[in-house]
C-alpha cells in the first residue's frame, strides 16, 4: 500500500493556491477510483492553528506542528519569504521525518524550507525558476535544476513554482497507485496528465509573435507526423526560417534546442503507448518515430531513467484489462 497519512504544512502568509494544489489531490474523495485513496490532514507551523494565507484567506489547521511525527508524506506549500528562515521547530521535526522514513514534498519556494532543514544537501532539487539563483546561493550544497518542472529524489521530492506543484503531485499519484490512476486524476483535474519539458520553456524571452506562431505550427506539425524524419533543415523550411534562427527562437522559446524537443516529444508518444497498449517494443518505437529499437531504447533510459520494459512494468495496463 501507499503512503495514506498525508499532512500538509500551514503558516502564515501560506501561499494559498499550493496549499490547494495538494488539498485538492490528496484530500478530496474519491471512491471511483476504485483503490484506498489518502487521508489528508493540515499541521500549523505556528502556535495558534489558524492562519492567515497571502490571499487574505484564514486557514485553520486540523492538527499541530505534531502531526508531522506520525505523517507518511509531508506537502510544504511555497514559503512565504525566500530571505526568511522557516521556524526551528518545523525545520526539527522535518529532519526527524525524514530519519524515520517519510515522503517530504515541496511545492515552489517550500524548496527553501527543506533546504534550511539540511535534507537537500547532496541532492539536485528544484524551485520557481525565479528564486533558483537564490536557493543555490543561500544553500550552496544544494544541487540545484531550475529547469526542471519537479525532481524525485526519493524520499524528497521537489517541484518548481505552483502549477508545477500539480505535475509533482500527480507524479507522486502515479508512483503510488499506477498511471490508470493518476490519469483519473488528471482528467477531474483537467490538467494533462504528464508535461514534457521544463520550467526554462515559461521564462520570459523576447520572442517575436510571428516567430512564435510559426514555431507553434511547427510544433504541432511535428506531434501530427512523428515518424518522419525530421531535421533542422526541414523544420526550419516548414518554419519559413533559416536554420540559425530557428536554432536561436526554439531555444528562446521553449528552453530546448530543436532536436532535442524532438526526443522529448518522441518519448512523450512512448510512454503514452507503454501505458495505454500492449504493442510489442519495436512498434512503439516506430510509431513514436524513433529510426531504430537501439536509439529508441538509449534515449528513453536518458530521459525517463528506466528502461521501457519496466516502465511499462510499472506504468501500463495489465494484459486483458479494458480500455
Amino acid at each position: 500500500m501507499p503512503p495514506q497519512r498525508v499532512v500538509a504544512v500551514t503558516y502564515e502568509r501560506l501561499c494559498l493556491f499550493e496549499f490547494a494544489c495538494a488539498a485538492e489531490v490528496f484530500g478530496l474523495d474519491r471512491p471511483e477510483l476504485g483503490v484506498p485513496w489518502y487521508r489528508f490532514e493540515t499541521c500549523s507551523a505556528e502556535p495558534e492553528r489558524e492562519v492567515t494565507s497571502g490571499a487574505s484567506v484564514r486557514v485553520v489547521a486540523s492538527r499541530a506542528l505534531s502531526a508531522l511525527d506520525s505523517a507518511q508524506t509531508i506537502v510544504v506549500p511555497g514559503w512565504r519569504d525566500v530571505h526568511e528562515l522557516p521556524p526551528a521547530e518545523l525545520t526539527r521535526r522535518l529532519r526527524r521525518a525524514h530519519e524515520r522514513g517519510a515522503r517530504i514534498l515541496s511545492i515552489c519556494s517550500g524548496a527553501f524550507v527543506l533546504a534550511a532543514a539540511g535534507l537537500l544537501d547532496g541532492r539536485r532539487a528544484t524551485t520557481h525558476w525565479r528564486h533558483a539563483d537564490q536557493l543555490a546561493a543561500m544553500y550552496p550544497r544544494v544541487q540545484v535544476d531550475a529547469a526542471a518542472l519537479y525532481v524525485d529524489a526519493g524520499s524528497i521530492v521537489t517541484s518548481a513554482g505552483s502549477a508545477a506543484g500539480l505535475d509533482m503531485l500527480l507524479h507522486v499519484v502515479r508512483k503510488d497507485y499506477g498511471s490508470r490512476v493518476a490519469n483519473q486524476v488528471a482528467q477531474r483535474l483537467v490538467v494533462p496528465p504528464q508535461r514534457s519539458g521544463g520550467q526554462a520553456q515559461f521564462v520570459h524571452r523576447p520572442v517575436a509573435a510571428d516567430e512564435r506562431g510559426r514555431l507553434t505550427q511547427v510544433m504541432d506539425w511535428v506531434r501530427a507526423h512523428p515518424r518522419l524524419p525530421h531535421d533542422l533543415d526541414s523544420l526550419a523550411d516548414r518554419a519559413a526560417m533559416s536554420v540559425r534562427t530557428l536554432q536561436r527562437q526554439f531555444k528562446e522559446a521553449t528552453g530546448f534546442a530543436p532536436q532535442a524537443w524532438l526526443i522529448h516529444e518522441r518519448v512523450t508518444l512512448a510512454k503514452a503507448a507503454l501505458e495505454e497498449t500492449t504493442l510489442p517494443l519495436a512498434r512503439v518505437a516506430d510509431q513514436a518515430g524513433f529510426a531504430s529499437l537501439e536509439s529508441f531504447r538509449r534515449h528513453f533510459r536518458q530521459l525517463v531513467g528506466t528502461s521501457p520494459s519496466s516502465y511499462r512494468a510499472s506504468f501500463g495496463r495489465p494484459r486483458g484489462a479494458a480500455p
